[in-house]
Parts: C-alpha cells; sequence; structure tokens
C-alpha cells in the first residue's frame, strides 16, 4: 500500500482562506479569488512595463488593463452560460441574469472571455491612432499568459475544471471532488497543472519575441502565434479532462475544442498574412 501511496500526490488543499461577516452577510474569501485578483494586478505591472519601453504613456497602460478587466469578468461569466447553460438563458431570463451577476463567481469560460477581451481591446485602440489594434494585442498576449496562468493555478486549488483516471507518477488526487459520480476517488491528470505551466511558458515566448524582434516583427505575428499555440495545446488537454456538462459526453469533440477551432485558425491567419522573413 506505501508504494501505491507514492505513486500519486493527495490533494486536500481548503479553496477558502476565511469566512468574513459583515452585518449579518457572510462574504467567503478563497485562493481562487487572490489568484484572479493577482492576475490582473500582476498584468498592470507587466503591461506597463511593456508601455513604458514602448515609450506609450502609463496612464494607457492603465486603462488598457481597465478595458481588459471588464472584457474578462462580463465576457467569460455571459460565455458560461451561452456555451455551456444556455437553456438557462431560454427557459429563465430572470434567473439567469440574477446569476450572472451574483458573486463570487461560479462558472467562467475562456472562450468567452477571450472574445469579450479582443472586442475590449478594438474598442480600446479606436481611441489611440499610434496603438493599431493588433499593436495592441501583441503586448496583451503577453499579459493574457500570465492571467491565465494564476487562473488555472486558482482552478487546482479549487479542485475542478481536472482531468481522467490516470496511472502517471504525478497523478492528483482530489479529495475534495463532491460529484458522487466520479467516486471513488482516484489519481487524475492535474490539466489545472498542465494549462498553467503551458501559459507560463507562452507569457514568456511572447515576452521574449516582444522584447527581441517587436521592431522587425509584423504586428499581429505575436498575437497569432498565441492564438495557434494556446487553443491548439487547450484541444489537446481537453482529450485528458473530464467534460464539464453532461451534454458534452455524447459529443465527438467537447465544447472547449470546437470553440477552440475558429481561435486556431484565427491564429494561423495572422500568422501567414505577411511571410516577410524576420531577419536574426
Amino acid at each position: 500500500m506505501l508504494s501505491q501511496r507514492l505513486l500519486y500526490i493527495i490533494w486536500d488543499f481548503d479553496p477558502q482562506i476565511v469566512m468574513l461577516d459583515f452585518f449579518g452577510i457572510s462574504w467567503p474569501i478563497t485562493w481562487y479569488g487572490l489568484l484572479f485578483a493577482g492576475g490582473f494586478l500582476g498584468g498592470q505591472r507587466l503591461l506597463t512595463h511593456l508601455y513604458i519601453r514602448d515609450d506609450k504613456p502609463v496612464a494607457d497602460a492603465d486603462l488598457l488593463t481597465l478595458y481588459g478587466v471588464v472584457g474578462t469578468i462580463v465576457g467569460a461569466r455571459l460565455g458560461h452560460y451561452l456555451f455551456y447553460e444556455w437553456e438557462l438563458l431560454l427557459n429563465a431570463p430572470g434567473r439567469w441574469l440574477r446569476s450572472m451577476l451574483s458573486l463570487p463567481f461560479q462558472g467562467l469560460a475562456s472562450h468567452g472571455a477571450t472574445i469579450a477581451i479582443l472586442l475590449a481591446l478594438y474598442l480600446y485602440s479606436r481611441r489611440r491612432s499610434d496603438q493599431p489594434f493588433l499593436w495592441v494585442t501583441d503586448r496583451a498576449a503577453v499579459v493574457a499568459g500570465f492571467c491565465g496562468a494564476l487562473i488555472r493555478f486558482g482552478n487546482l486549488v479549487n479542485s475542478e475544471i481536472y482531468g481522467q483516471p490516470t496511472t502517471v507518477p504525478w497523478g492528483f488526487v482530489f479529495v475534495r471532488e463532491t460529484d458522487p459520480a466520479l467516486l471513488p476517488l482516484v489519481p487524475r491528470h492535474p490539466t489545472q497543472l498542465y494549462e498553467a505551466l503551458f501559459c507560463l511558458l507562452l507569457s514568456a515566448l511572447c515576452f521574449w519575441l516582444w522584447k527581441k524582434k517587436r521592431h522587425l516583427l509584423p504586428n499581429g505575428f505575436i498575437t497569432g502565434l498565441f492564438l495557434t499555440l494556446l487553443f491548439s495545446f487547450r484541444f489537446g488537454v481537453e482529450f485528458l479532462k473530464v467534460n464539464q456538462e453532461a451534454f458534452e459526453n455524447n459529443m465527438a469533440l467537447n465544447m472547449g475544442q470546437l470553440l477552440s477551432l475558429p481561435a486556431i485558425l484565427t491564429g494561423f491567419y495572422l500568422l501567414f498574412r505577411n511571410r516577410r522573413v524576420v531577419p536574426g
């Protein structure tokens, strides 16, 4: 039994830090919330660095961060209902609206966040003639990878969005899993960790390209690379995940994979629309 226990990781992390009570209203402070907020705060500092090096006003970085925050929250929240709980939109619009606005948020869709962020960046770029849309998205890609990594670490802390059963030595047993359909507890792929580490590496790659090649690369190249690599990885890792909703069990490709395809195609388009050879 001891040799078997050494082959996997027992994950029993408490996602809640403390419960605060204000005038009879309980408010949980969670690690996920701190990581989510930390992504925005750290991303703002990183974006400020990029803007300073690009000789752009720091105030623009602050404004762009605000656009990104709003786009992320609204897009991720709305995307969850559009992609995974559309029946609630049709059958109980009042309950959907209350649920969407309720805090803390339960249910966020990264594909919805991506769409809304791109829209927010487009609206921002329209107000800045010296910062074309694809120039902005190239800088935002550096930040997005960092933020995405922290959010996925938050999913790990919450014991959610995990993988299928596995025998790999780094399999996680999520003790706090509460879905009776997935009992008894067995080692599973820590897909949250896979995505978090990949996002960090992707952010580092985008940062390196910005630092070393930004004056040589056409606007949109870093964005195209980011979209292609991120959503290709997302498409592949979905094969290791447990489906988020029951309706996906009868699908050849789950919702996450289907939504990743347009992003991958967009990334390829941005990469190859300008075939200028980049000097070393």
